[in-house]
């Protein structure tokens, strides 16, 4: 045989191959999504800015890097925020406003409120800063 009737057969061969295989192939079945119900499953705050916007829609990482880019302002109004988020609902997000502060020099400030909210986070954030020096 020819070589070029030996590549056409083969390409034929291949071809079929391919659409037997798009044929049989699951296809998959467009259903709509169930809504979540309940609450959001972001932490909520009450943080506003002058505008009156709420961060509360911010996830919890992004109150972080909120918090580090915050504290390189060194400002009165930064530095309130820095103190307001340390009641954040969030722990990670405290931890970061607790670091941020201590790290700034305000460590008297970091103290003064652990030890006016004692419990486990305090205890927990307390730790961390350690941790962190």
């Amino acid at each position: 045989m020819n070589t070029i009737v030996i590549i056409l057969i083969a390409v034929l061969i291949a071809g079929a191959g391919i659409g037997v295989l798009a044929l049989v192939a699951p296809r998959r079945v467009d259903e709509a999504r169930k809504r979540r119900e309940g609450p959001p499953l972001q932490a909520t705050t009450d943080w506003t800015n002058e505008a009156g916007d709420e961060f509360a829609g911010l996830t919890e990482s992004a109150r972080c890097d909120m918090i580090f880019a915050v504290v390189a302002l060194e400002d009165d109004r930064s530095q309130r925020l820095l103190v307001h988020a340390l009641n954040d609902p969030s722990e990670a997000v405290s931890l970061a406003a607790a670091h941020a502060l201590a790290g700034s020099g305000r460590r008297g400030t970091v103290e003064a409120f652990l030890a006016a909210h004692p419990g486990q986070r305090a205890d927990r954030i307390t730790q961390a800063l350690k941790l962190l020096e």
